[in-house]
């Protein structure tokens, strides 16, 4: 008997969307005008449908009377809040590319995205904690030459940009949307470079509207549901796997706070009486060690995303029981494939929604094959994850040869990612194919050693990673936060915890206590920081 090979192809009975974004905005309108869309917590506002479309209009028109052709690129450089989401609504609308830059970002980063995506219209937040876009704005505008006006939210500006919309009548922007296809590119993303510049991967309508559709799908959306959105919209974990989700399905959009906090985010969920809420790993711990946690009514939860790095068991237990997420889903993607290509399901046990990232999606493929021969491998068998579909971008803006390097002939997209199929088809992801360490000649997979020293009482939370070594090539370091800073672990205490439990080679001969990791800002380990750190 042959064995079962590791590919799958997502099946249903749902058929794809064939709308644009804003054509599948009017639908939702239609059916629940007068439900709630979207509500800015911090700021007090609320929209219902109908008031949400009439703003998204009145921007699309301001849009038009500025000039803005179908094609042209409109920056965003804001934190959360409810003008993000009406530009991302009416950009769509009018057919322009909406372009997301990190509010993380500076100067020099800032700069490049500018002028690698030409962007001729920026919308941009005042200012954030430690910064004041318009300062750097200014310091940058003269070596960006296709920038020809910045509209800054909070200020006047904003109210005078969208008035500029006032005597544009409606029947032109329906003419405008009436050449669009769901086809056309429609949002840049900047995908976080660890080295050198970062690529914006390019998306169009049918990619970003189907994924936040079937996401919303995977957990049993409807227009009763309201989402809790504390990550952030710059990064596709909002701007499609919420906004998206929630807007195709007539849910709605709650944003609890600028950035994340994970009191705003409790007080929100209490406050709107929300059934999901999103957020990395990290953010959910950071909400569940909250003094005052068991304080906040969170009974109306149900479902919810967990998404960005691997859940550990014991946060997801307690996610479950304590914050009434029993149909907590896990969540695998990247910027590039729109994001998500595999998912849990609302029914699945607790070890699936640890022990993996769920199954292909519907109308979607993957696969793992061998990264030095391109070969599928068998089921159980780690190597690359591929995915194929109507989620895979369009390509790195204005970068043909990057996207063939990460496209292929078939039109696979490589992940970078050491995942194992399971004979059920569901993926285990095991590291990413830079991050795996080879000791004497032995692979191995970080994310097995993570998992098995996170049942150490005094561990809080652990990154493994591989560090340069004159003998073995590299060697095992751990990376520790421990549990009570006044009685850190030691290298000997480890040791012995995982001595005849692990084999040896796995078992790390270093060991960092740190107060926290490098993070990038949608929540993920930067790895590569705590190589560089501690690799000598």
């Amino acid at each position: 008997m042959t064995e079962q090979s590791s590919y799958s192809h997502g099946t249903g009975t749902t058929a794809l969307l064939g709308d644009t974004i804003g054509a599948n905005l009017d639908r939702t309108v239609a059916a629940w005008p007068g439900r709630e869309a979207l509500v800015d917590v911090p700021a007090g506002r609320r929209w219902t449908y109908a008031e949400f479309a009439a703003d998204v209009d009145r921007l699309a028109c301001a849009l038009l009377a500025s000039g803005v052709a179908k094609g042209d690129r409109v920056g965003i450089w804001a934190v959360n809040c409810a003008e993000w989401v009406l530009v991302q609504y009416a950009t769509a609308r009018v057919g322009a590319v909406m372009v997301n830059i990190n509010p993380a970002y500076r100067t020099h980063e800032v700069e490049f995205v500018l002028n690698q995506a030409g962007i001729s219209l920026l919308f941009a937040s005042l200012s954030h904690k430690s910064s004041d876009y318009r300062a750097m704005v200014e310091e940058v505008r003269g070596r960006c030459p296709r920038l020809k006006e910045t509209v800054y939210i909070g200020d006047p500006g904003w109210a005078a940009f969208t008035a500029r919309g006032a005597d544009t009548p409606r029947d032109e922007l329906r003419a405008r949307e009436a050449t669009l296809s769901c086809d056309d590119p429609i949002n840049i993303q900047y995908t976080s470079g660890t080295t050198g510049f970062p690529k914006g991967a390019t998306l169009s309508h049918h990619n970003i509207l189907n994924n936040g559709y079937f996401v919303g799908e995977s957990i049993a959306y409807t227009e009763q549901d309201r989402i809790c959105i504390p990550v952030p919209f710059y990064h596709c974990f909002g701007m499609v796997m919420a906004n998206l989700a929630a807007t195709s399905h007539g849910a709605c959009m709650v944003v609890p706070a600028p950035s994340f906090e994970p009191r705003a985010t409790l007080e929100a969920v209490q406050q709107e009486r929300c059934t999901s809420l999103y957020g990395v790993p990290t953010m959910f711990i950071a909400e569940l060690n909250l003094p005052d946690f068991a304080s906040y009514d969170l009974s109306t939860l149900r479902t919810g995303i967990m998404a960005g790095s691997p859940c550990p068991v014991e946060v997801m237990k307690r996610v479950v029981a304590e914050m009434h997420m029993a149909e907590v889903s896990i969540c695998y993607g990247m910027t590039e494939t729109s994001p998500v290509s595999l998912q849990t399901r609302i029914d699945d046990d607790l070890e699936h929604r640890t022990g993996t990232v769920g199954r292909v999606l519907p109308h979607l493929e993957v696969k793992v094959v061998d990264p030095a021969t391109g070969v599928t491998q068998p089921r159980g068998t780690a190597g690359e994850l591929c995915t194929r579909g109507y989620s895979v971008m369009l390509g790195y803006w204005d970068e043909p040869e990057k996207t063939a390097e990460a496209i292929d002939a078939g039109r696979w997209m490589h992940t970078g990612d050491l995942a194992v199929m399971r004979e059920d088809g569901y993926v285990e992801i095991v590291g990413r194919i830079k991050d795996m360490i080879i000791r004497g000649g032995e692979n191995i997979y970080p994310r097995e050693i993570e998992e098995f020293l996170y049942a150490h009482p005094k561990i809080r939370d652990v990154q493994v990673v591989g560090v340069p070594d004159e003998r073995y090539g590299e060697e095992v370091l751990a990376c520790v936060i421990p549990s009570d800073p006044a009685d850190p672990l030691t290298l000997d205490e480890l040791r012995a915890f995982c001595s005849g439990r692990l084999a040896h080679y796995k078992v790390p001969s270093r060991l960092r206590i740190l107060d926290a990791f490098p993070m990038t800002v949608s929540g993920k380990v930067r790895k590569v920081e705590l190589r560089e750190a501690y690799g000598v």
